[in-house]
């Protein structure tokens, strides 16, 4: 992909026939160019959140002890993601919960570094469904106190800020089974 440095340096080389007639090489790249950035903004355009965007856990995919979906209906590529034994960077539009009250979205890559593009959110859930209370990036602090770019942040680099018992986090000071009881009394779950 040119800059547009490059593009001007070509623009500049346009009228040296080093191939083609003059003014072709510029005249390609500048639309070459404009092509690129068109298919760039249509593949990824930039995600719309709020409250709906946030489900009842059963609706959401069970991976081992948390819930994953897409906000971009590439659910399949965000599991793929969460089940790899490697680690894997996780598409955008990836969402991930543990419990009802916590959340991650992941954005367009370069859109947070110092998050690997991950915003976190501190949720309400009810019968009604869900309002956000909190969101951010290395701000967001959950109602227990902790922050939640602080713990994630310590998992290994492959796990993209994804924390499981031996992903390098902190451990939380709750049992697994204590988490499926919370996830169980999920209230957007009400029938």
């Amino acid at each position: 992909m040119f800059n547009k440095r490059t593009m001007l340096v070509v623009f500049m080389l346009g009228g040296i026939q080093a191939c083609g007639k003059t003014g072709e090489v510029s005249e390609v790249v500048i639309k070459q160019e404009a092509q690129a950035e068109t298919a760039v903004a249509a593949e990824s355009p930039e995600l719309k959140i709020d409250a709906d965007s946030f489900v009842c856990l059963n609706e959401m995919t069970a991976v081992r002890h948390y819930f994953v979906d897409n906000l971009r209906s590439d659910l399949a590529a965000t599991v793929a993601a969460a089940e790899s034994a490697d680690g894997a960077v996780f598409p955008p539009g990836s969402v991930v919960q543990l419990v009802p009250t916590e959340a991650m979205v992941k954005h367009n890559s370069g859109w947070n570094a110092a998050t690997n593009d991950w915003e976190f959110f501190e949720l309400d859930v009810s019968a009604e469904g869900s309002s956000i209370r909190n969101r951010g990036f290395t701000d967001v602090v959950n109602r227990f106190g902790g922050n939640c770019f602080g713990c994630h942040i310590k998992a290994e680099a492959k796990y993209d800020l994804i924390c499981e018992l031996d992903h390098g986090c902190d451990p939380i000071p709750v049992t697994r089974e204590m988490i499926a009881g919370i996830q169980a009394q999920d209230p957007r779950c009400a029938d």
